[in-house]
């Protein structure tokens, strides 16, 4: 196979299929979303048969345990995957609608339109579902999209495809509408990030080596995150029991996610309350703890934390663990070491919380509530198709209205500019 061509072949294709979802009306974007669930149902028998292939190659080729689940398509992933293209279905349509409609003193009205981005490359890895995800998502908010996974869930991937092409077809919507790339070759991953002619927009799903590679040789413009480096700062005006709640929720809820606390900050003058009773319920759920100077000082049990461990996403159970003079110093720490996903603050303090939120420079900004809420169907998105930390376009967690952008319009009655 001739890979560049391959890619041109699929780029060209989704270009025009662009243009077709791009006027689709919302009934027919929604049937098709229908079908899929319905073809999803309906085919678990050839779904789970495709994934046993995929669970075999990795357990063969020594992937980890934790890799190997990810990859697993169940009775259970099934009806969860089905439910999401229900949810989806149910979301308001964002495309075509209009905002900020006015009256200018020429007489012309002006407004801000919603519209498609395009085609939308999509380049993930393991979890056979985000085919799902990122194939609801693209269609809803009228968008052509190129889904490369990765080579280890090819087979699932492969046979969630010809389920999407199902369902497109029995709503009448061109095939091209959503394309699985069926190659595993490495070199499609590269074309496609250059392919500046077809695809508007590269968004990378999965580990920080293939972000960090997508956003280093990419020519398309790339929506990603690369670190999850999240922060509880915990004032000297918070509610002790709140600040344990959070803490613990936002660090041991789970672990491998971008949105969990990696680093702790807390109120000097709050420290020896709140330090002794929620380190011993870290240390209860097995939570390794690397202090600064000061907080061994009140908690002696805890590692010494390096300067490396401000700036690491552990994804593990590891915390850092640091004790600030005051508001100012945690909003300058944060700044200086958080990955601008996401950072909350514990205060009953009104004027403080405003000053956090004004101050601290992440996607998401927090006021006594937990950090894990950073999702998009905690949100209210119905679902995202990633977390974005950039600050053009979209910015944070990414659902349909961030697939989508605003052109101005214009209505006049014959006016002309003097």
């Amino acid at each position: 196979m001739n890979v560049d061509q391959y890619m041109q072949e699929l780029g060209e294709k989704a270009r025009v299929a662009s243009r077709f979802i791009a006027r689709a009306d919302s009934s027919a974007k929604n049937l098709a979303l229908h079908k899929m669930a319905q073809a999803l149902s309906d085919n678990r028998a050839q779904l789970k048969a495709a994934n046993l292939k995929d669970i075999d190659n990795a357990i063969n080729k020594g992937l980890s345990a934790p890799m190997v689940d990810r990859l697993r398509i169940d009775d259970s992933t099934i009806d969860k995957m089905v439910t999401s293209l229900e949810q989806v279905a149910s979301l308001a349509d964002p495309v075509g609608s209009i905002d900020d409609m006015r009256y200018l003193d020429s007489g012309i009205q002006l407004g801000k339109m919603r519209v498609p981005l395009g085609v939308i490359g999509i380049i993930y890895e393991s979890r056979p579902n985000v085919t799902i995800e990122a194939a609801s998502l693209c269609l809803k908010s009228g968008n052509a999209t190129i889904l490369r996974g990765g080579s280890e869930a090819i087979h699932s991937n492969n046979a969630i495809a010809k389920c999407i092409a199902i369902a497109l077809e029995q709503a009448q919507l061109p095939a091209d509408v959503v394309q699985v790339v069926t190659t595993t070759d490495r070199a499609a991953v590269g074309k496609l990030i250059t392919m500046t002619e077809s695809v508007d927009i590269i968004i990378p799903r999965g580990g920080k080596g293939l972000i960090e590679r997508i956003s280093q040789d990419a020519k398309v413009p790339v929506i990603k995150h690369l670190d999850g480096i999240c922060h509880v700062y915990i004032d000297d005006q918070a509610d002790i029991q709140k600040a344990i709640d959070i803490s613990i929720n936002a660090k041991t809820r789970r672990y491998g996610v971008c949105n969990a606390m990696e680093t702790l900050l807390v109120h000097a003058d709050i420290a020896a309350q709140v330090l002794p009773e929620l380190c011993a319920q870290f240390t209860e759920k097995e939570v390794e703890l690397r202090g600064c100077e000061l907080a061994r000082a009140v908690v002696p049990s805890m590692l010494e934390a390096t300067e490396k461990d401000w700036s690491t996403e552990y994804l593990a159970g590891i915390l850092s663990i640091k004790i600030v003079a005051d508001l100012t110093a945690a909003i300058e720490h944060i700044n200086r070491y958080s990955s601008a996903h996401t950072d909350a603050i514990v205060t009953e303090n009104y004027a403080k919380s405003r000053i956090f939120l004004r101050e601290v420079d992440s996607s998401s900004v927090m006021v006594n509530a937990s950090t894990g809420f950073a999702d998009g169907f905690e949100y209210g998105l119905g679902a995202e198709i990633g977390i974005s930390t950039d600050k053009i376009h979209v910015r944070g967690p990414v659902g349909l209205e961030g697939l989508t952008s605003q052109k101005f319009i214009v209505l006049g009655d014959g006016e002309v500019r003097r």
